[in-house]
């Protein structure tokens, strides 16, 4: 990098000086190390090439497999967990699936291949329960440490982390009943997989509890916008005047669904999402959901895979985080009719 407008673009994107900017650049030891991960995220964002004297050697090769990335929450997955991994001075390899394309297993034999050390699976087969569990007791037997993000299952020696599914239902469902809902719908995935089996358990305990003798249907649908768009119409038949969605990307199917029958979001119908995806807060109402704790989670899978990589053994207990309910202008109180 030449010239001092760049150095003080540079600057101004870490929030630091010029001096310490060049103090880096040039290698020199004074520097705290969260000061020098600011200045290099900065040459980055900014699209310098960083000199040669600071790429570091990286310690090995972690492999992460994401369903797809249509879903706005697996690239904010990917983009956590890849971010923590270069913290640590790993390399990342990213898979992403999509539908007729390379499947899981492919993509950990081409891991394999690679010779990663290890391997983060996000919603991948893990989750689903009609799917056959010995491919990762293969990999154990290849001695691959892994870990699990959102998709227990005990039938695997493996670290899992995962969003709270059933108590996020539960806040979700307060919310609605404390704006003066009664009859509250859910729209989820289909019921094999274990995230929508949890709010499917969360959403029926909270409804019994809160909305006892009420009408409270549950529609497993996909997890897309046509999938959140064709469960909403059966909710709205059942006469809901509110709709849980299992993603975000439901719930802006919900908003479509209610709109095509001339009703209105949030005055005749509360919609709440799941995932708290990046520009949520800037749709068309501003969606009111139920935040994944993605960058928490990205830290507590990679920073537990890289023990198991060293050699240390990590808890072998699921590891649950609790949702945050993410209030905009998607829901309302209810017209009393």
């Amino acid at each position: 990098m030449q010239g001092r407008t760049r150095l003080m673009d540079v600057a101004e994107q870490a929030g630091v000086s010029t001096a310490t900017v060049s103090r880096v650049l040039n290698g020199k030891p004074e520097v705290a190390a969260e000061t020098r991960k600011a200045v290099l995220a900065a040459l980055d964002m900014l699209g310098y090439e960083r000199p040669e004297r600071l790429r570091a050697r990286s310690a090995g090769l972690i492999g992460l497999i994401v369903p797809e990335l249509t879903n706005p929450v697996f690239p904010a997955f990917a983009q956590s967990i890849e971010s923590v991994l270069s913290t640590l001075g790993y390399t990342p390899l990213l898979c992403t699936q999509s539908p007729g394309g390379t499947t899981e297993d492919q993509y950990v034999e081409m891991l394999l291949d690679h010779g990663v050390d290890g391997i983060v699976f996000v919603s991948g087969l893990h989750a689903d329960t009609q799917a056959d569990a010995e491919r990762y007791r293969r990999l154990q037997s290849r001695d691959i440490p892994f870990v699990l993000v959102n998709g227990y299952t005990g039938e695997l020696d493996a670290p899992a982390f995962s969003t709270d599914d059933s108590g996020s239902m539960e806040l979700a469902v307060r919310h609605l009943v404390s704006q003066g809902h009664r009859s509250i719908g859910l729209a989820i995935g289909p019921d094999r997989f274990v995230p929508s089996q949890r709010k499917r358990l969360g959403f029926e305990r909270a409804t019994a509890q809160l909305l006892p003798g009420g009408t409270n249907p549950v529609v497993p649908t996909l997890y897309t916008f046509e999938g959140g768009q064709a469960a909403a119409g059966m909710l709205l038949d059942h006469g809901c005047t509110a709709i849980i969605c299992g993603s975000d990307l439901m719930a802006l199917g919900a908003v479509r669904a209610v709109r095509s029958r001339g009703l209105s979001v949030p005055q005749d119908v509360s919609v709440v999402g799941f995932d708290d995806s990046p520009l949520m807060a800037f749709t068309d109402p501003p969606l009111t959901t139920l935040r994944q704790p993605v960058d928490a989670m990205s830290h507590a899978a990679v920073t537990s895979l890289i023990a198991e990589v060293k050699g240390a053994r990590a808890p072998r207990s699921e590891l649950l985080f609790v949702a945050e309910l993410i209030v905009r202008h998607s829901t309302a109180a209810a017209i009393q009719r």
